[in-house]
């Protein structure tokens, strides 16, 4: 009987997780970029999901849109940005290392 609440508290969360997350897999997935496929972009997301709150995935899948938005943000004086800079440059390394093909 506990193995099962076990299960189905895994199971629960898993999926009540998923429902707020994979800004960034579907930003990915239908960019234009000649790398993404549905492999990569999900090991991305993965490490959305580590790495990053959902605030910061959203505007993280932003850039996909709008590359340009990533430098401003990127330049912006505001602390908020320079706080979300850092969560997303070491997002960006955790990601190149996890997803390496």
């Amino acid at each position: 009987m506990k193995r099962f609440l076990s299960l189905t508290l895994v199971v629960t969360l898993a999926s009540s997780t998923s429902a707020f997350s994979g800004s960034i897999e579907s930003a990915c997935n239908s960019s234009d970029r000649s790398a993404a496929n549905r492999q990569l972009c999900g090991c991305i997301q993965d490490v959305a999901d580590l790495t990053l709150q959902n605030g910061d995935q959203r505007l993280a899948a932003s850039f996909f849109r709008d590359p340009h938005k990533a430098q401003e943000v990127r330049q912006s004086d505001r602390a908020s940005h320079e706080s979300f800079w850092q969560r997303y440059k070491n997002f960006g390394q955790t990601a190149e290392v996890y997803c390496r093909g």
